[in-house]
């Protein structure tokens, strides 16, 4: 029985992989789905409110501005 390791366990399958790059519109859903999480990191800003008290918050705009490049690639990607 093959072992895979940590690293392999997170990846997207190909089959998926060539199906977004084709632009399957059910797999291009699924690598922004895997990505979410990601996305989410990279978008939160730490906003403060009115008494000056910091609170972490996803910005959507930046979210959506890095999911659209996220597509744009995907749609640019040639399989092999």
């Amino acid at each position: 029985m093959m072992k895979t390791s940590p690293s392999h366990k997170n990846l997207l399958p190909f089959p998926v992989i060539a199906a977004a790059s084709a632009g399957n519109t059910d797999a291009i859903n699924a690598v922004l789905k895997h990505y979410e999480g990601y996305i989410a990191t990279l978008s939160t800003r730490q906003l403060y409110d009115e008494n000056g008290n910091p609170h972490l918050c996803v910005d959507p705009e930046l979210r959506r501005r890095l999911e659209t490049k996220l597509i744009a690639k995907i749609l640019k990607f040639k399989v092999a």
